[in-house]
């Protein structure tokens, strides 16, 4: 509830006159100080005094670029060969909805989903009855492993095995290829300047965008036109 400023004012205590005291104003009623204090008021403030701000030693140090430093040059690149190939990657994860071969169901329950890359994803439950499943030599991936393992984690949990609509034989399926980190010489080079490249872009384009909105702000009307 707000109370009014009428009902407010009943609530403060009326100055009392005394004829025997002496009115003080602000500044009399504040403590005298001396002209050492405002000097310990200041060292007594959080943070570090202007007086104790040094300045660096730059003599030493010494201005190179990153071109001059191979090392550093191709880690660079190699980053962003692979920044740019993770970004441009188009392929669908393995575990996609549309890369399922089977279902392990126990009393109408999916307790295991395989791919048909061969990978499986299984309920904590099912893991633990499955415990350490070895793979048999010679298959090393697609819908013939992943056949195998639905119907081993099948057995072990008492399930069945349903495959999907989605599922593809061992002849259609393609192996995913390798994102090899192992660049050459030129794709290196190549990418080290594309990035230089790249940045000088940017660096363009946020230099025309402040100076667009300098002009804008800085802009006035001549009222004598």
């Amino acid at each position: 509830m707000i109370t009014s400023a009428a009902n407010a004012a009943s609530y403060l205590r009326p100055a009392q006159a005394s004829a025997s005291k002496t009115a003080l104003t602000r500044a009399d009623a504040l403590p005298e100080t001396s002209a050492d204090e405002p000097a310990a008021a200041e060292e007594t403030k959080p943070g570090i005094p202007v007086s104790a701000v040094k300045k660096l030693d730059t003599s030493g140090l010494k201005i190179f670029s990153v071109k001059d430093n191979p090392e550093l040059r191709d880690l660079m690149a190699a980053a962003w060969l692979q920044m740019h190939a993770t970004l441009t990657g188009s392929e669908v994860p393995d575990n996609a909805p549309q890369n399922n071969y089977a279902t392990v169901k126990v009393g109408g329950k999916v307790v295991a989903t395989l791919y048909n890359s061969g990978s499986v994803a299984m309920t904590n439950q099912a893991a633990a009855k499955v415990g350490d499943l070895q793979d048999p030599p010679g298959l090393i991936g697609g819908p013939d492993l992943a056949q195998w393992r639905a119907e081993r984690i099948a057995k072990a949990v008492g399930g069945t095995v349903e495959k999907a609509s989605t599922a593809i034989t061992q002849s259609e399926w393609r192996p995913r290829e390798s994102s090899s980190t192992n660049y050459s010489r030129e794709q290196l080079d190549a990418a080290f300047e594309a990035m230089l490249a790249e940045g000088q872009r940017a660096t363009a384009q946020r230099s025309a965008g402040y100076s667009a909105a300098r002009d804008t702000s800085g802009a006035r009307t001549d009222l004598n036109a």
